[in-house]
């Protein structure tokens, strides 16, 4: 009767364990291959599934495209010692006769100190008005005093000097070996010489990106670029803003690989390949090289040369098959590039789940032996 008991009891046990391996879902990295195919608009949902090619990849390989406008390429240099309002002048009139309109009497020369120049960009000089001293260099401004003085005095001679104030600055922040104000003088009136004036870049110069800021205009350009174009070697003017910043661009991996994690890009482009590389690789007990998927919600106009169509309005969700098994999977894989936000995912090998069921039912057997034990 023990026995009997003790059968009935493992038999029990044991299908109810079975019942509960089968009927709970097991754990796992994520969803399984057909699963995802399930999710295609051709089945039950609402992504497009493509297998990767040549041609995929090449309607798909986007960088981001930086650079400067018109206004900032056509941008002249401007003079080293240009005047700015705050700027604080010293100015010396000579007269050439002995009762001057300026000069006290028994002199021929007046000296005017600390003549600042007003919000406005204006100067004042008795006899010759306000005069424009903001944007124009000390020679500019003596040339204009002049000639306004000509008419009221013979043969009048002016001389303009900076004391105070470093005229034409521009702020440079951000990812550079010092921060700061600095003025533009004559070795710094380019972006390039500026950015060396401020020590440099101190960040990685793969991900380097340079944003210009002048008034409500902003341009932007990868480092690398600067001195590989010197077209984009623009001139600097007061008041611009210079910020170094790293490459803010990441991707997403998942699934069966060394590590899951949310990846920053390293350069400005990143394959497949690369991506999966960068987390470990693929795990060798795991995963399954015939399901490498991207997921991507992708722009109307690539969704449309990817898939051969004209009809496709706003965002499409895309998912991009690699198959690192075909001939030519992991030439696919080396080419596709992975872009901005991107979720690289791998799926688990199948043979997984059926090592986690009899893992599962081996371990059920075992507590079937034990409460048969505890049952005699």
């Amino acid at each position: 009767m023990n026995n009997k008991g003790s059968r009935w009891t493992r038999s029990v046990a044991l299908v109810a364990l079975v019942a509960l391996v089968a009927g709970c879902g097991l754990p796992r990295s994520g969803p399984s291959k057909s699963e995802i195919f399930e999710g295609s608009v051709q089945r039950s949902g609402d992504a497009f599934i493509v297998a990767v090619n040549s041609r995929v990849t090449r309607a798909t390989s986007v960088v981001p495209a930086l650079g400067f406008s018109t206004q900032f390429l056509q941008s002249g240099v401007v003079g080293s010692d240009t005047i700015r309002p705050g700027d604080t002048l010293g100015l010396t009139i000579y007269e050439n006769v002995d009762d001057g309109l300026l000069a006290a009497e028994g002199t021929n020369a007046t000296l005017l100190e600390e003549v600042q120049v007003d919000g406005s960009g204006f100067i004042f000089v008795p006899y010759a008005g306000r005069i424009r001293a903001a944007g124009n260099t000390p020679e500019a401004i003596r040339r204009l005093i002049t000639e306004k003085l000509d008419s009221q005095t013979p043969d009048p001679q002016v001389q303009v000097r900076r004391l105070a104030g470093d005229g034409s600055t521009v702020s440079v922040v951000g990812g550079v070996g010092a921060q700061g104000v600095y003025a533009i003088e004559r070795p710094t009136r380019t972006l390039s010489a500026m950015l060396a004036r401020a020590g440099g870049i101190a960040i990685p110069v793969e991900i380097a990106q340079i944003n210009l800021i002048r008034g409500g205009q902003k341009g932007r350009i990868w480092f690398q670029d600067l001195y590989a174009n010197p077209q984009l070697d623009v001139a600097l003017r007061g008041g611009d803003r210079i910020l170094v910043e790293e490459d803010t661009r990441s991707f997403t991996v998942l699934g069966a690989t060394g590590t899951q994690s949310r990846i920053p890009f390293e350069t400005r482009t990143i394959s497949a390949i690369e991506a999966i590389a960068q987390v470990g690789g693929l795990s060798t007990s795991l995963a399954d090289p015939t399901g490498v998927f991207v997921f991507r919600n992708e722009p109307p106009e690539i969704a449309n040369q990817v898939l051969g169509r004209t009809d496709l309005v706003g965002t499409q969700r895309m998912v991009y098959v690699l198959d690192l098994t075909a001939p030519t999977g992991m030439f696919e894989a080396r080419d596709f590039v992975v872009r901005d936000q991107d979720t690289v995912y791998v799926t688990e090998a199948p043979y997984v789940q059926w090592t986690k069921t009899l893992s599962a039912l081996t371990g059920a057997i075992g507590t079937v032996d034990t409460l048969n034990s505890i049952s005699e």
